[in-house]
């Protein structure tokens, strides 16, 4: 008789605990780092997060005895599933212990939740949508994670292949030296790009007129840009709204670089920023009463730079303006004193973003899996 119990998260406390499991599970392991709470609170309230207008979800907790072992959440995006005719449950936000049957039992909660509901596959890691963290560690357990990356242990993917879940897509991440010098040759073919196109990079004002002014447009060319990447669905006005406001606050206005035309419409952009790794750890994921020092000190210490997204829209592509972002992204970060950059997870199968393989001293230092089984 099975000793693991599995309980669907209903009150405040099983949420609470759900937040929680993670800091009893890594609490000895330095690689870690915990997510935002506010934003994991804010991701799963119904009236501050649009997508779960069109998404439904069961969080999933597995207790041994009276304690929490493992956790797990369950979701059908039902925009997705429609656009891209599918029928899939999604899963995300999964930790356990190194234990066969925890896993199994947190998985087979959510396969059978979403063979209830219809659906005959179960794919993840996944979030309600790409803006949220995806894809499972493979390679690279020893880099630091991200504040827009899940960290997990070796043995979870151990875990899943034992109960035959397959690889659906990897996702990758480059590591690159920030501030390597721009070839000459580069910087004078980009000029040219320019003076031909009439582009120009938007430079010297603040970062809330660069909310306001160009918010919505660099959303509607992601959704464009990434429009026939795996799984995408276009993120609604509300949606736009919610990460505006939730990524924003913490930008630096030199670390955001768009390419306008003369229409002052989006051709392409590149966000980053100094890397909140340590701040996170040092405050536990939290912001008060005293965890806002620490993100105050990261956003101004430039050594490291997470890069969040980019993109070029579609009618933009293969004429050479992917090459002006990263120049300029590049000439802020040897202007800042940036050693060390390293990328979102970009799909494998996106060669089109692959542009760091022609920079020097980058690699692909970590991998990220999504999983996929028929149910």
């Amino acid at each position: 008789m099975s000793t693991i119990t599995i309980k669907t998260v209903t009150t405040k406390k099983e949420f609470k605990a759900f937040l929680n499991f993670p800091y009893k599970l890594f609490k000895n392991d330095k690689q870690w780092v915990p997510s935002l709470i506010i934003d994991e609170k804010n991701t799963f309230n119904k009236k501050k997060n649009p997508a779960l207008e069109f998404c439904e979800y069961r969080i999933f907790l597995a207790y041994k005895s009276s304690e929490v072992v493992g956790r797990i959440v369950g979701m059908i995006n039902k925009k997705s599933n429609e656009i891209w005719k599918e029928k899939r449950v999604r899963f995300g936000w999964i930790d356990f212990i190194d234990d066969t049957e925890v896993c199994q039992k947190l998985l087979e909660a959510v396969e059978n939740w979403g063979r209830g509901e219809g659906m005959t596959e179960i794919v993840g890691p996944m979030g309600f949508t790409d803006m949220d963290k995806e894809g499972m560690l493979v390679e690279g357990f020893n880099e630091d994670c991200s504040m827009s990356t899940y960290y997990n242990p070796s043995y979870y993917p151990k875990q899943l292949e034992k109960l035959s879940y397959r690889k659906e897509v990897d996702w990758i991440q480059y590591k690159l030296k920030a501030d390597q010098q721009i070839p000459e040759k580069i910087l004078k073919i980009n000029n040219l790009i320019k003076e031909k196109y009439n582009l120009k990079i938007v430079e010297g004002i603040p970062v809330k007129q660069i909310a306001d002014r160009y918010g919505v447009k660099l959303f509607d060319t992601l959704n464009e840009a990434f429009s026939h990447l795996f799984g995408y669905v276009p993120l609604n006005e509300k949606q736009v709204k919610f990460y505006i406001d939730q990524y924003f606050p913490f930008l630096n206005k030199k670390l955001i670089c768009l390419i306008v035309d003369e229409n002052d419409d989006i051709v392409a952009f590149g966000v980053s920023m100094p890397s909140l790794t340590e701040a996170l750890r040092k405050s536990k994921g939290r912001l008060f009463p005293f965890g806002w020092y620490y993100f105050l000190k990261a956003i101004r210490k430039f050594d490291n730079i997470d890069l969040l997204f980019n993109g070029v829209h579609p009618k933009w592509q293969n004429k050479g303006v992917h090459s002006i972002y990263y120049a300029e992204m590049n000439k802020q970060y040897i202007n800042l004193g940036s050693k060390t950059a390293i990328a979102n997870p970009q799909l494998e199968t996106n060669l089109a973003a692959r542009i760091w393989e022609k920079y020097e001293d980058a690699h692909i230092a970590i991998r990220r899996r999504a999983y996929i089984k028929e149910i």
